[in-house]
């Protein structure tokens, strides 16, 4: 796991990444209507595929984002955040933490205002960069499960 250290008021901190109050979170998932799943496997079996298949099911419109394929779910997939001809309500990250850091310079380039690092997704330092330019980040939780909390 990777940490910034930053320079405070009162010197040098290693600051810790905290993810939104659940009340945020709710309303964050309340409020985006378009998901761009980074990292999305077009094998059912795998937990991207359903996880988007059922957010799709819930109303939500999927991009799909991986290089090897073109469609996913019925949508046009692309190769890289920085590929999206529009700007998603959220980007939902199935990668391993190493990658974030690139998919954190994508979502800055195109203005996203909401990412989602997926369970066991944790890159703090990537974290607090989309937070330190005003993104709303939440980190090592999945989006199916929080959406359920909303009935």
């Amino acid at each position: 796991m990777s940490r910034a250290i930053v320079r405070g008021v009162s010197g040098y901190h290693d600051p810790m990444f905290t993810n939104p109050p659940l009340t945020e979170i709710r309303s964050l998932l309340q409020k985006v209507k378009t998901i761009a799943i980074v990292g999305y496997s077009p094998r059912p079996e795998r937990p991207s595929h359903r996880v988007a298949a059922a957010l799709q099911a819930r109303g939500y419109r999927i991009i799909p984002v991986r290089p090897a394929i073109s469609e996913g779910l019925g949508e046009t997939a692309y190769a890289r955040v920085a590929d999206l001809p529009e700007v998603p309500d959220l980007v939902d990250v199935f990668r391993q933490p190493a990658a974030v850091d690139a998919i954190v310079d994508d979502c800055i380039a195109l203005g996203v205002k909401n990412l989602w690092l997926q369970d066991g997704v944790i890159n703090e330092a990537a974290a607090l960069r989309a937070q330190a330019v005003g993104m709303t980040v939440v980190m090592d939780r999945c989006t199916l499960r929080d959406q359920g909390l909303l009935a």
